[in-house]
């Protein structure tokens, strides 16, 4: 992301259709059941989480289709496979024979990876990186949305009764999404966050905090501010900005300072007697709390927090703060003090138009369990402790 979010253009009067389309796709692929995706250029196809294919479900999408299915991975996942070279888009996997649901299995879940080698062996795998903008990348962008391993099975459309799309996909029991609308989702959902409702909560140290609820027009994610007493529009407040995290937040988890630093925020910004915390639905930097499970078990062979996630599929960090920019825009901030260790925060909100006039040091003294996350963190995220 490079520019602020305000200048990627959609019509007002769609953005509640676009953000329907996509929300309805994803429960569609989450069920493990197909979606069909129309891209540029009269381009579409039928597209299948990896998480959900079955022998069955292979059969039906080649059915549909009319061709061989094929794998498409994310450009890290392809390369901790030694597939391809990092790219910016994904790649498309295709192999002699037809694909299987086993195949799918051992490419896409870093679980299977120690029989691997005996697949590549047998089989000849071609790689090919796909449109930017297409619907394979279209696809995986769902997925990621979904929060599912970011991998699919796809097939091309190119029924001769498919030239009225929405009808045909109609005909087949199949959810239609533009790829348009898959890219922008997030965009289009961070436009739309409004102020739902709000209430005086007192806080065990805050007891002058008001919770406000913003929730997108369309009923999606919802996200949190904690507001610290009576900050005014045009301040320049102190700001936590702060992914939500089951583990480290509610259950108290050693693996990761997330507990420790929601807490201290807290004491810190009540102590200064103003402040905003933003609360986001951004589990494990945006991969989702299943996910995280599985970087952490993927941890536990041996990989660090960063090569967990590209062994996953995902980037290192995959959160996105068009949320926290439009929620500080509703409160009526524009410029802030912002709590964090990451410089990358900054600069990502500063691309979405918040000014962050000084980074204030959040740091909490690390435990066995977490200082080798920790020094990941430094070492290979760059943050200051």
């Amino acid at each position: 992301m490079s520019q602020p979010f305000e200048l990627i253009a959609m019509p007002a009067s769609r953005e509640p259709v676009s953000l329907l389309a996509v929300d309805r796709a994803v429960s569609e692929i989450r069920r493990g059941r197909m979606v069909a995706i129309r891209g540029a250029g009269g381009k579409a196809m039928a597209v299948l989480a990896a998480e959900g294919v079955t022998r069955a479900r292979l059969a039906e999408l080649e059915t549909l289709g009319r061709s061989a299915p094929v794998l498409v991975i994310t450009a890290r996942r392809a390369a901790v496979l030694d597939l391809a070279q990092p790219t910016l888009n994904p790649i498309r996997l295709t192999m002699d024979g037809p694909l299987n649901a086993e195949t799918v299995e051992l490419l896409a879940n870093p679980y299977t990876a120690p029989t691997l080698g005996d697949l590549r062996k047998k089989v000849a795998i071609r790689t090919a990186e796909v449109e930017r903008f297409g619907c394979e990348n279209a696809g995986i962008g769902l997925a990621k949305i979904a929060r599912l391993l970011p991998a699919v099975v796809v097939v091309p459309i190119e029924d001769p009764e498919a030239d009225d799309l929405a009808a045909w996909a109609a005909r087949h029991d199949l959810l239609l999404a533009d790829a348009g609308d898959i890219f922008q989702y997030e965009h289009t959902a961070a436009r739309r966050l409004a102020i739902v409702s709000e209430a005086k909560v007192p806080l065990l140290d805050a007891h002058e905090t008001r919770i406000v609820a913003f929730r997108p027009l369309d009923g999606g994610l919802e996200h949190l501010a904690i507001v610290f007493g009576a900050p005014q529009p045009g301040d320049t407040v102190l700001t936590r900005i702060h992914s939500e995290c089951f583990t480290g937040d509610l259950l108290g988890s050693l693996r990761c300072d997330c507990g420790d630093q929601l807490r201290g925020a807290i004491r810190e910004i009540a102590a200064a007697g103003s402040g905003v915390l933003l609360y986001l639905s951004q589990e494990g930097r945006g991969i989702g709390l299943v996910n995280k499970l599985r970087a952490y078990a993927l941890q536990d062979r041996g990989f660090d927090t960063l090569d967990a996630n590209e062994q996953l599929g995902f980037d290192a960090d995959e959160r996105v703060y068009l949320p926290a920019a439009q929620m500080l825009r509703l409160l009526g901030f524009a410029k802030i003090r912002l709590m964090t260790n990451n410089p990358a925060k900054v600069n990502a909100l500063a691309r979405c138009g918040v000014e962050v006039t000084e980074r204030v040091r959040h740091a909490f003294p690390s435990n066995e369990h977490n200082e080798a996350y920790l020094g990941t963190k430094a070492a290979r995220f760059g943050h200051l402790f």
